[in-house]
């Protein structure tokens, strides 16, 4: 391993040239940023997927939408379809992707859901859509450097925070450690619930950056809600994944139950030869108190076939999640002056 990444670090140099030259064009006003109307936060990372922005969106859109009206706005990776798209509750996953429909199924009408890989065209679609919405939240949009969010949070996983990362190809950082700059607010993800405070101060140490503005979340898991046959006893689970960290899931799960792994790669677009292979792994097994669980965002690209695919007859579940914070009034206080000041 150390050797590939020993061959990799030239591309990675040209993949620094390309983005810190991108970076500073916007920052010389050479290539344009458009400045959003009214409110908008931005929830974004510095690497490749998993840092756990989906729940982080949900928590902020669930707590400010009851004072103000809030919009999701979403770039709607691995859809099959371009352009703006207002999601519906009766959309499809393959067309506007599987987490704006995680976004519907949680909210319903609360928080109106939008894509669009055009952040800026977005942004003016939904405010001709809703005049009345006050706030934009923007869902992976911390490079979309065309657009400026009036508050941006950086989420940073604990296991793999982005000062212990590398630029791609060598690493899984989109742009330079320095991007953390453009950040308001840090928030260090999926932190064990044990961790002391000795360690937490290590992470602030190195983050380098103002100690009040970071926060640490931890997930916190709901109970497993069927959406095939549902069964009354539980002993093994065969967990079935399709996204980028599946490794907090299969920790929590594991505590339980005696678990074997089906995993796939992020955002997989499951085929009903996957739910096959799936079912007979299921068939494999003599006793009838084993399920097959999945992720809440993986359940979104399963639920449209359902019944084509046979899942209402073997025990499928998911497995819904949330995120708490750490000093949540004061990280709520801190959004709140933002939403809230004229």
């Amino acid at each position: 391993m150390n050797l590939i990444r020993f061959l990799l670090f030239p591309f990675s140099f040209i993949y620094l040239g390309i983005t810190s030259t991108r970076n500073l064009l916007y920052k010389l006003g050479i290539f344009k940023t458009s400045i959003i109307p009214k409110k908008s936060i931005c929830v974004g990372n510095l690497s490749v997927g998993g840092t756990g922005k989906t729940p982080h969106v949900s928590y902020l859109a669930d707590f400010l939408s009851q004072t103000v009206e809030t919009a999701i706005l979403s770039r709607g990776y691995g859809r099959k379809t371009t352009g703006f798209l207002w999601v519906k509750p009766n959309s499809k996953a393959s067309d506007v992707g599987d987490e704006p429909m995680f976004y519907v199924n949680r909210f319903k009408e609360k928080v109106h859901v939008a894509v669009c890989e055009k952040r800026a065209i977005g942004i003016q679609q939904i405010q001709t859509l809703f005049p009345k919405n006050e706030l934009i939240i923007l869902d992976d949009a911390f490079q979309h450097r065309a657009v400026k969010a009036g508050l941006n949070i950086l989420i940073t996983d604990f296991s793999k925070p982005f000062y212990d990362d590398y630029l791609m190809p060598v690493g899984s950082l989109r742009e330079s450690r320095a991007g953390k700059n453009r950040a308001d607010i840090i928030i260090v993800s999926k932190t064990p619930n044990d961790c002391t405070e000795s360690a937490k101060n290590q992470i602030v140490q190195s983050l380098n950056f103002n100690s009040e503005l970071i926060f640490f979340s931890h997930i916190s898991y709901a109970a497993m809600i069927p959406f095939g046959k549902k069964i009354d006893t539980i002993k093994k689970v065969i967990l079935v994944t399709g996204i980028a960290n599946p490794k907090p899931l299969l920790k929590h799960i594991s505590k339980y139950y005696e678990v074997e792994v089906i995993k796939f790669g992020d955002h997989h677009t499951f085929s009903k030869v996957d739910i096959q292979r799936i079912h007979q792994k299921f068939d494999t097994f003599a006793h009838e108190e084993t399920i097959i669980l999945t992720t809440e965002k993986d359940y979104m690209r399963l639920k449209d076939f359902s019944s084509d695919w046979n899942l209402q007859n073997y025990p499928w579940y998911f497995q819904p999640i949330t995120v708490k914070i750490d000093n949540e009034e004061k990280f709520k206080n801190l959004i709140n002056q933002y939403v809230n000041t004229i």
